[in-house]
């Protein structure tokens, strides 16, 4: 195997400059760093990560815990976080706990076993035994999207204020009986787009009737059974607000299946926008969170808290933004 000393014999220069060039930790003379690299080349020269993770204590790779990677959103995380990780010189190991806590706890241990430097996580809606662990251990961590009161840095979207701009839309076009569809009970998320709808209700001095919030369970095939309820009732709703893009899914197919016409017998406002929520007819009103920055910033400050890992803690809530379409009931 070619070792680092056989290239710095060859490009006439000590292992260290060597080291330099190839991890960028001082600047080089041009001369110098094309004679490394040629060396390099030559050799077919390879770092050898495990020695130098044995050295500096670091792997740089870092994990990510994230259920439901079928879902749109969490792709663009997804590819948004290996982008970040990856112009750190990051590799990120990724893992899905499919919503179980237990198994949580069991992936979370996984990747420290792996000697990951740090890792960010989507947070079950009972993620005690996992971030104790974390705790326990001292592994650099950062919630992502599902923000709860932990001592972590977290970074998420500011979910109450954008639902209560859905729902209040709704309502000033003339909407008193305006339902909504929840996410996966205990997730922070599903909690706060509840507080937010009920938040634009108060606010216009309309009732928040709870026949009017059904669980949606954050997927579609329960999220349609549970609009199939709200159309049921004797005193259905006018306007629905679905709580994330897989379960807004669900609820067009139960108002597809019920020959409700949007917007004409039933409005549709939606949280999370996904790429073909424009291609619709016709095109769905949505908030859109940004996703590459949401995963560009857990990213940033799992890499701040590795290098400081006696900082305070940090949270930050990033603004969604309201797309005004037509499944409201607004024109083209």
């Amino acid at each position: 195997m070619v070792t680092m000393a056989d290239v710095a014999r060859i490009a006439g220069v000590s292992t260290a400059t060597v080291s330099h060039v190839l991890n960028g930790t001082r600047p080089v003379r041009a001369r110098t760093r094309e004679l490394v690299l040629s060396a390099v080349a030559a050799t077919h020269y390879t770092p050898n990560t495990v020695a130098r993770s044995l050295a500096t204590a670091r792997t740089t790779t870092m994990g990510l815990v994230l259920s439901a990677i079928s879902n749109p959103y969490f792709g663009e995380l997804l590819h948004a976080a290996e982008s970040a990780a990856a112009a750190a010189g990051y590799t990120l190991l990724l893992v899905d706990p499919h919503e179980d806590p237990d198994y949580e706890v069991t992936v979370v241990a996984r990747l420290h076993h792996h000697r990951v430097d740090g890792i960010v996580i989507a947070p079950s809606a009972h993620p005690e035994a996992a971030l104790a662990y974390l705790t326990r251990h001292e592994v650099p961590t950062v919630l992502l999207d599902r923000l709860i009161d932990a001592g972590h840095d977290q970074v998420g979207s500011e979910n109450r204020s954008a639902t209560a701009a859905l729902t209040g839309h709704l309502a000033d076009h003339g909407h008193t009986r305006i339902g909504l569809v929840t996410g996966l009970t205990g997730l922070s998320t599903t909690d706060e787009r509840r507080e937010g709808h009920r938040d634009a209700l108060l606010a216009r001095g309309l009732p928040a009737d709870p026949a009017l919030e059904v669980g949606g369970g954050s997927e579609t095939e329960a999220a349609r059974l549970a609009t199939h309820r709200l159309l049921e009732l004797d005193d259905p709703p006018t306007a629905i607000v679905a709580g994330n893009n897989s379960m807004t899914i669900g609820v067009m197919q139960a108002l597809r299946e019920a020959s409700k016409r949007v917007p004409d017998d039933v409005a549709l406002a939606a949280f999370d926008d996904f790429a073909w929520a424009d291609l619709f007819s016709p095109r769905l009103t949505v908030v859109a969170q940004p996703f590459s920055e949401i995963a560009a910033t857990a990213v940033r400050m799992l890499l701040a808290r590795i290098a400081d890992p006696d900082s305070s803690p940090h949270t930050r809530r990033l603004a969604p933004t309201l797309h005004v379409r037509e499944s409201c009931g607004c024109p083209g």
